[in-house]
């Protein structure tokens, strides 16, 4: 083959792989938004439309306060810092961020990153060893799988949210120096949230540490909205918290990891994804920043939220759709075949609903399903809208015979 021919074949592939997905109906098309996100969006195409897709928890990305504070950031301290943390990218603002993060979490420290998928991409290399051993539920999230394959430290996987396997692994791994249980604490695609009690309870029994990624849980889980360890009762007893400000706490982008000093101390030192980044805009500190002081205010965004995501769960399974169980506003409208998943969300942007079907590999094959994510924002009126056309899409693509 020469030299010509092994380039047209290589990208000859990649069309080739690409039409595959597209007749499989597996392909990932974009929607493209042409205002702010919020409870509702204005499309490319001119539509406006209920949004029930984003991780905009809390209700904040768009929120003119938020926008107001970024802007106050950008004033005082400019658009960006041209440097890394360690060189001359630190600035009062990421300080102060990150004590407001320690203390919002109930930490002793926190350390931010340019995002989650970084922070939890450079966290097990650097604290754990061949010795060790890192212990993690089977649906984590990418990042973390990601961030475990770059450590040197034994891998042990248990079945999702199965406290029985999770002692069989500890178990396994009882000969190893320094032992990590990772979880996510609610996990993005089914909701499902992690039982930290009994996980930190057993970790204790086995000597181990407990490490959670909070990036769907950190603003709204939980009594005051700390998280899944406030909803579990076990703050204090989690040693280390990574998460996202690009989702509940504002919705632009940046994540952090919360533990111990000794801990962030070294992740300051061989973190590489914290060395080798930018650091984060200070437009996102700051309004990051004002997000914490609003929600240690009030918990009127968490308590709405929580009525909007009872609401929707009961309403939706009441037409005769099945979703996963539970209580987290992320709520998995299942509907198995991808193609349909396809379908179904098509004809929901018809009728005016923003949602997304989700199917392999981002989900189990057969698995396939529209996600739908509550919003504080959401009003009743548009949860009503969003169910009628539930209803209606259900009943044409005959999902539901109500």
């Amino acid at each position: 083959m020469t030299a010509t021919n092994a380039k047209q074949s290589f990208y000859s592939g990649l069309e080739q792989n690409l039409t595959a997905l597209r007749e499989q109906g597996l392909y990932k098309a974009e929607r493209v938004l042409a205002s702010r996100q919020g409870a509702e969006v204005v499309c490319d195409d001119g539509r406006t439309l209920i949004n029930m897709c984003a991780n905009n928890y809390l209700g904040l990305s768009g929120d003119e306060a938020m926008v107001r504070a970024a802007i106050d950031a950008t004033e005082k301290y400019g658009y960006g810092l041209s440097s890394v943390r360690f060189i001359c990218g630190t600035q009062t603002v990421h300080k102060q961020l990150e004590r407001a993060l320690a203390d919002f979490l109930g930490m002793e420290d926190t350390i931010l990153y340019a995002a989650a998928f970084d922070a939890n991409g450079g966290l097990f290399e650097p604290l754990f060893e061949e010795e060790d051993a890192i212990i993690s539920d089977a649906l984590n999230h990418a990042s973390i799988i990601d961030g475990i394959r770059l450590s040197k430290a034994a891998r042990f996987r248990y079945r999702h949210n199965d406290m029985a396997d999770l002692e069989v692994q500890l178990q396994a791994a009882a000969g190893k120096r320094h032992k990590v249980i990772v979880t996510d604490g609610a996990f993005s695609m089914d909701g499902t949230i992690a039982q930290l009690d009994r996980i930190c309870d057993l970790a204790d029994r086995h000597g181990a540490l407990v490490m959670i990624d909070e990036s769907h849980a950190s603003g709204f889980m939980g009594a005051t909205g700390r998280g899944t360890h406030e909803h579990h009762g076990v703050m204090g007893r989690v040693d280390i918290i990574t998460g996202t400000l690009g989702k509940a706490l504002g919705g632009a982008m940046g994540g952090f990891t919360a533990a111990r000093r000794e801990v962030i101390q070294t992740l300051r030192q061989k973190s590489r994804p914290y060395l080798f980044s930018n650091s984060l805009a200070p437009s996102i500190a700051g309004a990051s920043l004002a997000v914490l002081q609003r929600l240690s205010s009030s918990t009127e965004l968490r308590d709405r939220l929580h009525a909007n995501t009872v609401y929707f769960r009961r309403a939706i399974a009441e037409l005769g759709f099945t979703i996963k169980p539970g209580t987290h506003p992320v709520v998995p409208v299942m509907l198995f075949d991808a193609p349909v998943a396809q379908q179904f969300a098509q004809r929901l942007y018809e009728l005016g609903v923003l949602v997304t079907g989700f199917f392999y590999p981002v989900v189990a094959m057969g698995q396939a399903r529209v996600r739908v994510q509550l919003s504080a924002a959401h009003t009743t009126e548009q949860l009503d809208r969003v169910l009628a056309a539930f209803g209606q899409a259900g009943r044409e693509l005959g999902l539901v015979k109500l």
